[in-house]
């Protein structure tokens, strides 16, 4: 049976898991109405719509 010689640092155990690990790119969807890049499933900032509807209205409106 095997038995480890000594305990194994947290340091050494991530670093050991670490190795398989890669970071990925965001992906990012075009806006239908503004046609600025946004995250999928989320509010455009730029123009405040999430499926083809008004969410946010603009702040200056709001001022008025």
């Amino acid at each position: 049976m095997a038995v480890p010689k000594g305990k194994v640092s947290k340091q050494r155990k991530h670093t050991r898991n670490s190795a398989n690990f890669k970071a990925e790119q965001v992906t990012l969807v075009e806006c239908p109405k503004c046609h600025e890049l946004k995250a999928p499933h989320k509010v455009c900032k730029n123009c405040g719509t999430y499926k083809n509807k008004t969410v946010v209205e603009d702040k200056d409106n709001k001022k008025k």
